[in-house]
């Protein structure tokens, strides 16, 4: 019996195996010919006479031979100063073999650094695309990648979600190595590592996983890792492709456990804490595991400013959070089931624009933020011209026009107008804010005051309950650590910060 029992288990593990080890069955490779028309012919067929698909043919004594690249990925002055001409006008090469001609212009005559052997016509494909020109020889099975990437792509500027006074303003940019090259600027330790993988079965996608090896867990590593390798996905166009794969197993939580950042600043003061770094090519978001719910309250800007200046900012932070989530949901219930908790000259206000509007005020208060969400997403999807006029329009609407007709009350129009500036001072987490308004809304008009507090209750429980990488999400407040708690509520002091080796793998209940 035990002896069938290990068969089985000995089965189960083989099939679990099975899909990564035979990968390579599922996806062959094919080995690429030793003729070049043959080759050429393939990656023709293959680009389907694409218009961007370039070759040029010419001859290495008597040998014909081909350089084969994308138009647009390459730089093409390089090309011919560095590669086309020093081949042609290379003194003649005694050798007649081709293998040993193409080990003698690897070797003696091309003079860039970036090159790379393909022995696939997959391969071929994958350095095409990713901007390298290829040199492919007759005779010989192997191409060779010679990188001389010259895209275009954007200027390194200050990322506008992220403005910070005193920090740097650089951020991250579309092209995976420049992004990474920002961050080995700031941290030049050997033991910052960047290991490649490939995303995406149609994109092919290239990310950086990015960590310190002495400084991150060994478990957080691998299991990023496990992580990414089962996503499969055809494309791969933002970080937000990956971002949800890294999540809990039937995640349902409003709130995300994986942080992005535009600022290199930033992902590099959370490398050096030990968390994991994701750099997606394409993108200038940079996604950052594990990630803490108080971190929404944080900026580097508290780091240069004086602890007391940031410990109020801070305060603010966590006062505005209560605020745009709560008070709008707080206002309909007290006006609706509980005025007795508001004082005498705000209930007259409340109940004369109650009695001159036909809404009530859950409705009143659904509506005006419906409208203000509308008005939100036209100034942000428009261009900045039309994006003033559409803040001029909606405020002549909604701040004179709605009011001065009786639709809607002074009152909810300034408690609703409260809560969207109170929304904008951690703007990172208005996602979730501006669903969770309209749940306290909606709680607040049928249950009352008790409804916020049971609705506050299950909030607070999921914050609490959620983990990530082992990692409890309320940390360091829940479970309380009392050597966390220096940098949450109150900024410390460098003196003390500065004791402060890997708040990750000090966190109570952490795996890591």
């Amino acid at each position: 019996m035990i002896e069938f029992i290990k068969k089985l288990f000995g089965i189960a593990q083989t099939q679990e195996k099975n899909p990564e080890e035979n990968e390579e069955e599922k996806n062959p490779k094919t080995p690429i010919s030793t003729s070049l028309p043959e080759t050429l012919e393939y990656l023709k067929n293959e680009f389907n006479s694409s218009s961007d698909f370039i070759k040029r043919e010419f001859e290495i004594d008597g040998t014909k031979a081909a350089i084969i690249n994308m138009d647009g990925l390459i730089n093409k002055e390089i090309l011919a100063t560095s590669v086309i001409n020093p081949i042609r006008k290379c003194s003649p090469i005694v050798q007649n073999n081709p293998i040993e001609k193409y080990n003698y212009i690897r070797d003696n005559i091309l003079s860039t650094a970036d090159q790379v052997e393909a022995k696939t016509y997959e391969e071929v494909i994958k350095f095409m695309t990713s901007g390298s020109a290829m040199l492919a020889i007759d005779g010989c099975n192997i191409i060779l990648a010679i990188g001389i990437q010259g895209f275009n792509f954007r200027g390194i500027t200050e990322p506008p979600n992220e403005v910070m006074q005193r920090e740097s303003k650089e951020g991250f940019v579309e092209p995976l190595r420049i992004n990474a090259t920002m961050i080995r600027r700031r941290i030049r330790s050997p033991k910052l590592k960047f290991e490649m993988m490939t995303l995406g079965s149609v994109t092919e996608t290239d990310i950086y996983l990015c960590y310190l090896s002495d400084v991150s867990s060994k478990f957080l590593v691998d299991e990023m890792k496990k992580r990414l390798k089962k996503i499969q996905i055809n494309g791969v166009l933002a970080a937000g492709y990956v971002s949800e794969f890294l999540e809990e197993n039937r995640n349902v939580s409003l709130f995300s456990s994986v942080g992005v950042s535009e600022r290199p600043d930033t992902v590099c003061a959370k490398i050096l804490e030990g968390r994991v770094a994701v750099l997606v090519d394409g993108t200038p978001s940079v996604i950052i595991a594990p990630f803490l719910f108080t971190e929404y309250f944080q900026s580097l800007d508290d780091y240069t400013t004086k602890p007391y200046f940031a410990t109020l900012t801070r305060w603010l932070k966590y006062f505005s959070f209560f605020l745009a989530t709560l008070l709008p949901g707080f206002y309909v219930a007290t006006g609706t089931f509980n005025p007795e908790l508001l004082p005498n000259q705000l209930i007259g206000k409340i109940s004369i624009a109650v009695a001159t509007t036909p809404f009530s005020l859950m409705f009143e208060a659904f509506l005006i933020h419906l409208i203000y969400e509308i008005m939100r997403e036209a100034g942000l999807r428009l261009p900045k011209p039309l994006g003033h006029a559409i803040s001029i329009v909606g405020g002549l609407v909604i701040g004179q026009t709605a009011v001065s007709s009786g639709l809607i009350g002074g009152p909810t129009l300034m408690v609703v107008a409260l809560t969207a500036l109170a929304s904008y001072v951690i703007p990172n987490i208005y996602e979730p804010l501006a669903i969770l308004r309209l749940a306290f809304i909606f709680v607040g008009g049928i249950m009352g005051t008790w409804g916020i507090m049971l609705l506050f209750s299950a909030v607070l429980v999921d914050i609490c309950a959620k983990t990530n990488f082992g990692v409890p999400y309320a940390s360091p407040i829940s479970p309380f650590n009392w050597f966390g708690m220096r940098d949450v509520f109150i900024r410390s002091g460098f003196r003390t910060l500065s004791k402060k080796v890997n708040p990750v793998q000090k966190m109570p209940g952490s795996k890591i």
